[in-house]
């Protein structure tokens, strides 16, 4: 007898279930696009908010700081709407200046190119790219739009930006694809630092070199002594992979970066002392309560940025200086 219906069954479960979870996608807009799609006296705001179920907002305007974080949160298919009407709203109010006619103007909404910065989780990266960037690939070749993943972590957190540039069809396809990978594999998100543009935040300098890998973290009900102030707490492992080369600089001469970082975390970090696989990455090992493992990730990360800054300037300083005659 066919096990089809059954399989059938299963993957409608799986497409359903994923419909109603909730979902938050976050993306970096600019002063000028949060103004625009907050709208005056909240109007664009609130008429998103009611058409698409969505709960939609932009993190406060900070003095010196150009980007603002939106964020919206709902369905899966209530967010990638809200994305669409926001692509949408930031395009018609960049050509309403240029154009006179109604109709002309609309035609060129519906073809304009608007680019979405969404802020996704490094360890989630991975779910979005796929295996040799098979998922990123198919997501670009199914929506037509086109998405840039940048490389290096943004200052003080654990995310990265994803572009996403495309009309506003292809934005509100797309929107489902990412949310979809994002929601399927939500397990990962676990620890992740969110990106703040604040000034401190922004006055760090970013680099090309890759950060770690993080791989996916348990919950465990035991209490290991070396763990501080955590008796009444659920323990909690993490494992990231860093590259051999790196680990050095997070250990510390004689082993004392390493136990800073334990002892201003409260976590216990132990460190493989062979790579895991033929990536050449060790695999660190972070075992404390919620709050301590993400001060550990914090910290470790501000460590590895340090060293590649430190690294980057060296590279620079060997660079032959170019004669002005």
């Amino acid at each position: 007898m066919s096990s089809a219906p059954s399989e059938q069954y299963d993957v409608e479960t799986m497409s359903n279930q994923t419909q109603e979870e909730p979902l938050t996608l976050r993306a970096l807009v600019s002063t000028k696009e949060a103004g625009v799609i907050i709208g005056k006296g909240g109007k664009n705001v609130a008429e998103l908010r009611e058409v698409t179920g969505v709960k939609a907002g932009v993190s406060k305007v900070v003095q010196g700081v150009h980007d603002r974080v939106l964020t919206v949160s709902g369905t899966l298919e209530g967010v990638a709407k809200a994305y669409s009407l926001i692509a949408r709203t930031i395009i018609e109010n960049s050509v309403q200046t240029q154009q006179t006619d109604g109709q002309e103007q609309n035609n060129h909404t519906d073809t304009a190119i608007a680019t979405i910065r969404l802020l996704i989780s490094h360890n989630l990266m991975g779910t979005v790219i796929g295996r040799q960037g098979a998922k990123i690939k198919y997501i670009q070749d199914l929506s037509g739009v086109r998405m840039t993943a940048s490389k290096t972590l943004l200052p003080q957190s654990t995310e990265r930006v994803v572009e996403v540039r495309g009309n506003v069809q292809s934005i509100e396809q797309a929107m489902s694809e990412i949310g979809t990978c994002l929601i399927e594999d939500k397990d990962r998100a676990y620890g992740t630092i969110l990106y703040n543009p604040t000034k401190a935040a922004v006055n760090v300098q970013n680099n090309n070199f890759m950060p770690p890998r993080q791989h996916h973290q348990q919950q465990h009900h035991h209490h290991p002594s070396n763990v501080n102030n955590t008796s009444m707490e659920d323990i909690r492992t993490q494992h990231i992979s860093i590259p051999s080369d790196m680990v050095g600089c997070i250990i510390g001469k004689g082993g004392q970066k390493i136990s800073e970082i334990r002892k201003l975390s409260g976590s216990h970090i132990s460190i493989a002392k062979f790579p895991h696989d033929d990536s050449g990455e060790r695999m660190f090992t972070i075992q404390g309560t919620m709050g301590s493992n993400e001060k550990a990730l914090f910290l470790l990360y501000g460590q590895l940025e340090a060293e590649k800054e430190r690294r980057l300037r060296g590279v620079a300083s060997m660079q032959p200086t170019s004669l002005e005659v």
